[in-house]
C-alpha cells in the first residue's frame, strides 16, 4: 500500500481495529446484472466486483490474546455485487474460546444513526420540523443566552453547543468511573451552562451533546423512553432481535458476546489486557449506548439506504453535508447521523464509526448498495486516535472496484 493510499484512508477513518483463525465464506453475486444495467442505461454499480475474499481473510488473520491490535473481529461485507462473512480471534483471552460469530457488542456512536433515523421518522410524521427550534419544541431545555438552535443543526453537528463535563480524557480517567450513572438532563444543563462555542449553523463540530438532546426530544415527542422507541420503530419492524439499549442501569452485555479488552501499559514496557466488557453506557445515551450484532447492523444499513426505514424525502438529510467548515477549518463531511467517506479509487461511501472501550464498530456502504461493510473489532485501544493498519486492509479489500 503506497503512502498516498494510506493517507487517504487515514484521513477518512480514524478507527481502532484489530488482527487467530479466520472463519469465512463468500457468496459472490452474478456479474451479469451490472452488464445488463449498463446496456439498459441504468447506472453501473459503484463497486461492480465481488468482495476480495482472500484479502478480507488476510486482514483479520492472527487475532487473539497475543495480537497487539485486537482480540477478535466479526466482519460482514454485502451488497448487490456479492457478499463475504468472516470472524477471527478469541471470545475470552483466559479460555481461548473462538470468537462468537453472531456475538453482541457495543456499537458506540453508530447509535447516532439510529437516533437520526427516529428523528427523521418523526419529521416525516409531522411531529417536529427540521427547521423547528429546540426552544420552540422543548421550552426550557436551552437557556435564553443561546441563539435559536434547530433540529437539523443538532442532527448535523452545527448547533454550537459544547460538550458536557466528564471524568477526563483517556482510559485511565474513564475506567474508575465505568459504573457511574449519568442523567441526560443533567448533562445537557452542564453543557449549555458553558454557553455556545459558535453561532448555530456556522461551523461543524463532532460531539455527543446534540444527540443527547435529540434523545431527550424523542422521549418528549413520543411519551416513552428512548430504548422503547428504538425497539418499536426500528428493531421490531426490521426483525433486529439482538439490538437494544441497555438503559441507565445495566452494565453487562446481555446474551452471547466476545469480551472487550483494553491494553494497559505496565512498568517495564509490557502491557496487560484489562476486561472492559462491563460498562455503564448511560453517559452515551442516544449518542452511543446501543448493543447489536453484525447481522442486525447489516440489515439496518440496507433498510436505511434503500428508503424502507426513513421516507426518501427525509432520508436525503442523511446524505447531505452542510456547506460549512468544521472547527479545524476543513470542509464539513458529517451529515444527519452519518459521514461521507471518499476512499481510494474515488469510491464514495456513507456510514458511521463507533467506539466504546473494547469495541470498535463500522457500518456503511455505497449509496447504491452495491457494497456494504459492517464490522465489530475487539480493539485493545478502541478509543485511541491512531489508525489501525488492519482497518486499512479491511476498507481497501471491501471497497476496491
Amino acid at each position: 500500500m503506497n503512502a498516498r493510499t494510506r493517507t487517504l484512508i487515514a484521513a477518512t477513518l480514524v478507527l481502532g481495529i484489530a488482527s487467530g483463525p479466520v472463519l469465512a465464506h463468500a457468496a459472490p453475486a452474478p456479474t451479469a446484472a451490472s452488464v445488463s444495467a449498463v446496456a439498459s442505461g441504468v447506472a453501473a454499480p459503484t463497486v461492480p466486483t465481488p468482495p476480495n475474499a482472500a484479502a478480507l481473510a488476510e486482514a483479520i488473520a492472527g487475532l487473539g490474546a497475543e495480537n497487539e491490535h485486537a482480540t477478535a473481529a466479526l466482519v460482514r461485507v454485502g451488497g448487490t455485487s456479492g457478499s463475504w462473512r468472516g470472524s477471527a480471534g478469541v471470545s475470552d483471552v483466559r479460555t481461548g474460546r473462538p470468537a462468537i460469530a453472531e456475538g453482541r457488542f457495543r456499537v458506540g456512536s453508530v447509535t447516532k444513526t439510529f437516533t437520526a433515523a427516529v428523528v427523521l421518522q418523526l419529521v416525516a410524521e409531522g411531529k417536529v420540523g427540521l427547521d423547528e427550534t429546540v426552544q420552540h419544541c422543548s421550552p426550557g431545555l436551552l437557556p435564553d443566552t443561546f441563539k435559536a438552535v434547530t433540529v437539523r443543526q443538532l442532527l448535523n453537528y452545527t448547533s454550537g453547543i459544547q460538550s458536557a463535563d466528564g471524568p477526563g480524557d483517556g482510559f485511565e480517567n474513564a475506567y474508575p468511573h465505568r459504573f457511574d450513572i449519568s442523567d441526560p438532563h443533567a448533562m445537557i444543563a452542564n453543557a449549555v451552562a458553558k454557553g455556545p462555542a459558535f453561532d448555530p449553523g456556522t461551523k461543524q463540530e463532532y460531539l455527543n451533546i446534540g444527540y443527547t438532546i435529540l434523545g431527550v426530544l424523542i422521549e418528549k415527542l413520543t411519551g416513552t423512553s428512548y430504548a422503547k422507541v428504538v425497539e418499536a420503530r426500528i428493531a421490531k419492524p426490521l426483525g433486529l432481535r439482538d439490538t437494544s439499549s441497555p438503559g441507565p442501569v445495566r452494565v453487562r452485555i446481555q446474551g452471547p458476546h466476545n469480551h472487550g479488552y483494553q491494553a494497559v501499559p505496565q512498568t517495564g514496557g509490557a502491557s496487560e489486557l484489562v476486561d472492559v466488557s462491563d460498562w455503564n453506557a448511560s453517559a452515551q445515551f442516544a449518542a452511543g449506548d446501543l448493543v447489536s450484532t453484525t447481522a442486525d447492523l447489516e440489515r439496518f444499513t440496507v433498510a436505511l439506504f434503500s428508503g424502507r426505514l426513513v421516507p426518501k424525502a427525509q432520508l436525503e438529510e442523511m446524505f447531505t453535508v452542510p456547506k460549512v467548515k468544521n472547527t479545524e477549518g476543513q470542509d464539513a463531511d458529517l451529515t444527519a447521523g452519518m459521514k461521507r467517506f471518499v476512499l481510494p479509487g474515488g469510491v464514495v461511501a456513507w456510514g458511521k464509526t463507533g467506539a466504546r472501550p473494547g469495541y470498535n464498530t463500522v457500518i456503511g456502504g455505497t449509496r447504491d448498495l452495491s457494497r456494504t461493510l459492517v464490522y465489530s473489532l475487539n480493539s485493545t485501544d478502541a478509543k485511541g486516535q491512531e489508525m489501525n493498519p488492519i482497518a486499512e486492509k479491511l476498507v481497501m479489500a471491501a471497497f476496491k472496484k
